[in-house]
């Protein structure tokens, strides 16, 4: 009788062949690079021929990225809207110049009627209520379609901004489309949500430091709208409960004061909204890091 060292197999008896154990699988010795979701070798928005000369893995991470993206979200272009939205804001402004007149017709009107009632026709305030009434409801459809289409540009830039860098927003991507519904949020969190896409979506400098790109086009776009909404709404409180010349003179300035907010906020706009979708064109084409 012969003993085995502990742990070890028993030695094979002459009768009992011995055991055939099969091969192990080879182990792997180098894991897999992360997939590149970001920045494949074809451009990242779908429907644009390839850049010529771009390499499989042009930087220096297979996966840029801090984390890899939400799982179902990829790049999306931001272009079409961002043209659809110019124009529409840019129609807005105009209207919005055009009943900031109006507002200030108004005013003379109702400033002549308080100095001397006698100099001001009945057919002129008929006119300015006929004329008020026909541009009040033509600006409210148009500004129905333009935040229609901004919020579905909003929500896109969004959804790039967490393929970009995930861990610069502290909102999920639905509330790009819900924030502007909730009453006294959507005062802030929409203006929020802007500040990290724009964060999001900037390049980082050469080495990899951060590298600051002014938010002044979000701040000033953000205080005009904020203040054209609240002004305007007080404008219609004021020119619905007015009653005397001398408070449809004070609603009359005040729709002024709102009217001109609003073409401020609309060239605002669009200065936002070309420039966040040239940041995430040349992020999307370039990668996350600036050229030298």
């Amino acid at each position: 009788m012969s003993f085995s060292a502990p742990g070890s197999p028993p030695p094979n008896t002459p009768d009992q062949p011995p055991s055939a154990v099969p091969p192990m699988p080879p182990v792997p010795t180098q894991a897999q690079p992360y997939p590149q979701h970001a920045y494949p070798a074809q451009p990242a928005y779908p429907g644009q021929p390839p850049y010529p000369g771009q390499p499989a893995y042009p930087y220096p991470h297979p996966y840029p990225y801090p984390a890899p993206p939400s799982p179902g979200i990829m790049l999306r272009s931001p272009h079409g809207l961002a043209t659809a939205l110019t124009v529409l804001l840019s129609i807005a402004g105009v209207a919005a110049l055009l009943l900031t007149g109006i507002r200030v017709y108004l005013w003379s009107l109702m400033d002549g009627l308080v100095k001397d009632p006698l100099k001001v026709k009945d057919i002129a305030l008929a006119r300015v209520d006929n004329v008020t009434a026909v541009a009040d409801g033509l600006q409210g459809m148009l500004w129905i379609a333009t935040a229609i289409v901004f919020v579905m540009w909003f929500h896109r830039v969004r959804q790039n901004g967490q393929v970009f860098r995930p861990d610069a927003f502290t909102l999920a991507p639905g509330w790009a489309i819900g924030a502007w519904f909730v009453p006294l949020a959507n005062l802030v969190m929409p203006f929020t949500i802007a500040r990290q896409t724009w964060t999001a979506s900037t390049q980082l400098a050469p080495d990899g430091s951060f590298r600051k790109v002014s938010s002044a086009p979000v701040t000033a776009w953000w205080l005009a709208f904020a203040g054209s909404q609240l002004t305007d709404s007080v404008f219609s409180v004021l020119y619905s409960a007015a009653d005397t010349p001398e408070q449809l003179r004070g609603a009359a300035v005040v729709g002024a004061v709102s009217g001109l907010l609003t073409v401020a906020a609309a060239v605002l706009a669009v200065l936002f909204v070309r420039k966040l979708t040239a940041l995430q064109s040349a992020k999307a084409a370039h990668g996350p890091y600036a050229a030298a």
